[in-house]
């Protein structure tokens, strides 16, 4: 369709082509319209029994709708609309909501409602043994309805039934196999959890990981809070400032209890349909995990949604897959966008809790700071990098294809990592009381718990959302540049209030949004910008805390997390401060590139540039009133973790010798003109173009153990947030040059392209793959471009790997699977760029460390099955060099004839002999024989360590 009018138009008029564009327009709003009132032709479209997700898009491709689409799109470029260049933000041109009229408030106004505190999810110890009378997951009436919430409550409320098992639960079938099969179609079979089966998803190293405890949940449709996890949250409203009298004890307005809160925005608007919004639980408040590292855990997900898919609303999908942002976990619990399961089933996601590193550094657990609380005012120690050390995580929907419109539509959630260092406990134990012995940072939280106070710690999960004449989440599926609502919500509440003591607040900030940007001001009510500090950079804390004085946040990219320190001491109680975003969108293909003036927002005459000529998710988004404070704020004061003052979590960093070793990639995230279906391309090393999401395609595949420098690139004028999964990254560049503080101080997962304030065209990141392997991926975060499809796999593999794990395929009747390729570099890296000689960037030993860096290349660091005589790494002369590649045995920094003398006169020696020189003994097997003899003549005339035997 959209080949007959392509022709050129500047002969135009101005007023013809304004009218072209209202005809665009108009027809874009009424296919937009009829999708939300769910018209006959989208109920008759999703009726058909579709068999997988090419079935969808063939059918999609010929459909009227989709006609109708093109002849607008057609109409709109015909006009000169489309392209960004011919925006001027003054004509009409801002399209926010995106496709769509304003979102009616129904009298709501800002900050007249409180924000919702979220809701802790709980956790129980994982049971020993089956549960012989536990009821299985509840049936829905019919093929078109959510599981009944009173059913899925009784059911939650009982203990995991059935355990979990190493490899997919494909014996018992699916309980609502009856039901599917009338809706459906015959099954040959199905299965109750909806894990590719076998030793592909099986769980990695399950037995030394086994999971401590275990929460369940289902995502079901928008119902009432039946007061379900009251009993599972940590204060019990019975402590601090959620007890009664506190500032947050009675949630539902009444009492000590969520029963009763509704699924609604506003207390003005109405209350969500079950098929427009979907949430874990099915209700409000949003949900948080409470964690700890060296409790690895058990996330049953159960999918509740109804079985006829056209019961979305016009948007969403009911298959889902769940992906922890950004946990250091197994592929099979990464939620791989392929590996999703059906209404019905579950899926059991085993996050191991374990700090990078956990396998080459702190082995024996001996360092304090790596650790975790005990629940009783002590730690328990762990193995690992405590550098590693996370704090604010989210877990989101990864559905194929359908990511953007599942997450807007309730599909996250926020999850808290507690630790020695960040406890959650502001008076045990605090580092800055005593730096060299104590390591808990005492953040801002509260004290009446051991760990995992949140009185004065608040998670913000913050998305623009639009809505419908009736009041109802609406979202533009025809749209593939970007989604964009008009009205801005915190934890789900639209333009929310908070009620704060006069002292130190943490605020873990989430941009949960789709495609929005935000840039957030703290401003009090005369406009004065309040100082804060920014403690955490995506899930990390910094090494420094960086003071923001007269400035604002960073520009922050959808999924980016910014944790930040407010002190309110310095207000009298009965003040207000606000948030206020000024990042500014035209559309949803990226903020333009400076932020609004904040005299404009304050003034008014930005918004009095009225609908179509400004952006309306620009301003305050939410207030804080200050209250009096009658107690003792033991917080950190983050003026002492400044800048070259105290360090919080000093940076893990890269030697020279890692980073002159490591593999190089590139990746061009672009725009395709070829392709109305993935018009989201990324192309990678030394690729001719670019290409979209296909899952059994192996972009890269770094070996375990190395360091690699991926260089991120965006083509034409659009951003880009880009989110690799599995490691966390340091930024080493921006454009070439060395990046901000609070990035250079900082580990992150998500990196901003483009060309707005805050960005860079370019971007190289250092990552470390270490622990697990398997299947994980790299996209944008701007979800409408992953969706369409600009994503990647990359499968972290041991570096002789040469079997490729496979597909996972899902269908209603079974997970199957088809055969993986490599791409052409994934194992080379980019040919463009310089690549590190053959051997340099290996890991031989398969230890976790590269050989580049690795104090002896063929001995793994750490007790392995095949230690040499059972003394891996054995050292006994203290170099720091492994004897098997340390002939140096008078340790004069050389292996040369004085060395020669003193193994001939331990040759054939053992422990006790008077000749016996345990520096001899190379391999470790208390004998000094040929077999150490061939290891000396590999060191001949060289230094000990990894070159040692490397020639």
């Amino acid at each position: 369709m959209l080949e007959v009018f392509k022709f050129s138009s500047p002969s135009l008029s101005r007023s013809q082509r304004s009218q072209l564009k209202r005809i665009a327009k108009r027809i874009a709003k009424r296919i937009a319209n009829s999708w939300r009132r769910q018209a006959p032709f989208h109920l008759e479209l999703k009726k058909g029994n579709l068999d997988s997700q090419n079935e969808q898009r063939s059918r999609w491709g010929f459909s009227w709708v989709s006609a109708a689409l093109n002849l607008a799109l057609a109409l709109t470029l015909l006009a000169g609309a489309l392209p960004a260049s011919a925006k001027n933000g003054v004509d009409g041109e801002y399209d926010v909501p995106t496709g769509a009229y304003p979102s009616p408030l129904f009298g709501a106004e800002p900050f007249t409602v409180p924000l919702l505190r979220m809701e802790e999810f709980g956790g129980n110890s994982l049971p020993v043994t089956e549960c012989e009378d536990c009821e299985r997951f509840p049936n829905p009436v019919n093929c078109r309805e959510n599981v009944s919430g009173y059913d899925l409550d009784r059911f939650l409320a009982q203990r995991l039934s059935p355990m979990p098992r190493r490899s997919a639960n494909t014996l018992d079938p699916n309980p609502w196999e009856t039901l599917i099969e009338h809706c459906i179609r015959p099954m040959a079979q199905t299965a109750a959890e909806g894990r590719p089966p076998g030793e592909w998803y099986a769980h990695q190293r399950w037995a030394d990981m086994y999971p401590e405890q275990y929460f369940q949940t289902a995502t079901r449709g928008a119902r009432k809070n039946l007061g379900l996890r009251d009993g599972d949250q940590m204060h019990g409203y019975k402590v601090g400032e959620f007890a009664e009298g506190g500032l947050y004890g009675k949630p539902n307005g009444v009492g000590p209890s969520t029963s009763g809160i509704e699924v609604r925005l506003h207390s003005n608007l109405p209350i969500q349909d079950p098929h427009a919004l979907w949430t874990f639980d099915g209700t409000f408040p949003p949900k948080v995990l409470m964690a700890r590292y060296g409790v690895p855990l058990l996330f049953r997900h159960y999918n509740g949604l109804p079985i006829d898919d056209s019961m979305n609303y016009g948007f969403g999908r009911h298959t889902l897959s769940t992906h922890e942002h950004n946990g250091h976990n197994p592929s099979e619990s990464d939620g791989y966008t392929s590996a999703f399961f059906f209404p019905g089933q579950f899926f059991d996601y085993r996050w191991p809790m374990v700090l990078a590193g956990h396998d080459t550094i702190n082995q024996d657990a001996s360092d304090p700071r790596a650790a975790t609380p005990d629940g009783n005012g002590g730690t328990i120690q762990i193995p690992g990098d405590w550098r590693e050390t996370m704090s604010s995580h989210w877990f989101h929907d990864h559905m194929l294809d359908y990511t953007a419109q599942n997450v807007y539509k309730g599909g996250a959630a926020m999850m808290n990592y507690y630790s020695a260092v960040d406890r959650g406990n502001e008076q045990l134990d605090c580092h800055y009381a005593d730096p060299e012995k104590n390591v808990n940072l005492c953040l801002p939280s509260g004290d009446a718990l051991d760990w995992g106070n949140r009185d004065y710690d608040v998670n913000l999960e913050v998305a623009d959302k639009a809505w419908d004449s009736s009041g109802q989440l609406f979202f533009n599926i025809f749209n593939r540049d970007g989604f964009l609502g008009d009205r801005m919500t915190v934890n789900w509440m639209y333009k929310p209030y908070l009620e704060v003591r006069a002292r130190r607040y943490r605020f873990r900030i989430l941009n949960a949004s789709v495609s929005r940007y935000i840039k957030t001001a703290v401003l009090d009510e005369a406009g004065n910008r309040v100082p804060f500090h920014m403690v955490a950079n995506d899930g990390n804390i910094m090494e420094h805390a960086v003071p923001f004085e007269g400035k604002d946040l960073p520009i922050q990219a959808i999924a980016e997390r910014y944790d930040i320190i407010i002190d309110f001491s310095q207000f009298e109680p009965g003040s207000k401060i606000y948030f206020v975003n000024t990042a500014e969108h035209e559309d949803g293909r990226g903020p333009r590139d400076a932020p609004v003036p904040l005299k404009d927002i304050l003034n008014g005459s930005y918004e009095s540039r009225g609908h179509g000529n400004f952006d309306a998710g620009v301003g305050a988004f939410m207030e804080m009133r200050v209250v009096g404070y009658s107690g003792t704020d033991t917080s950190m004061d983050p003026k002492i973790y400044e800048p070259g003052r105290l360090k919080m979590i000093p940076l893990p960093g890269f030697t020279s010798e890692e980073l002159a070793g490591a593999r190089h990639r590139s990746f061009r995230f672009g725009r395709s003109s070829t392709s109305d279906t993935q018009p989201w391309t990324i192309q990678v090393d030394d690729e001719l173009v670019g290409t979209g999401m296909s899952s059994d395609k192996i972009s890269a595949a770094p070996d375990l153990g190395a360091v690699e420098i991926w260089h991120l690139e965006t083509r034409g004028n659009w951003s880009h947030p880009i989110h690799i999964h599995f490691e966390e990254g340091q930024v080493l560049t921006r454009d070439g040059k060395e990046p901000e503080l609070y990035e250079r101080l900082a580990r992150k997962d998500t990196f901003r392209l483009g060309s707005e304030q805050d960005s860079s065209r370019n971007i190289s990141v250092a990552l470390r793959f270490r622990e697990f392997l398997g299947s994980y991926m790299e996209h944008c975060h701007n979800t409408q471009h992953e969706d369409h499809a600009m994503m990647l796999r990359f499968d972290a593999q041991q570096s002789d790997q040469v079997i490729l794990i496979p597909t996972p395929v899902a269908e209603w009747d079974g997970v199957f699977y088809e055969e993986s390729y490599l791409a052409g570099s994934a194992k080379t890296g980019d040919p463009n760029l310089p690549q590190p000689p053959p051997g340099v960037s290996e890991d031989q030993d398969e230890d976790g460390v590269a050989d580049v860096a690795d104090n002896c290349q063929l001995i793994p660091n750490g007790p392995l099955a095949f230690d040499w005589g059972g003394n891996s790494q054995l050292d006994t002369d203290g170099d720091g060099f492994g004897n098997l590649c340390d002939s140096d045995l008078n340790n004069d920094g050389f292996t040369n004839f004085s060395d020669f003398v003193g193994f001939v006169i331990a040759f054939y020696s053992q422990p006790g002999q008077p000749t016996w020189n345990p520096n001899a003994d190379l391999n470790g097997d208390d004998l000094v024989n040929f077999g150490d003899f061939f290891s000396f003549v590999g060191g001949w005339m060289r230094p000990p360590g990894p070159s040692g035997l490397s020639q």
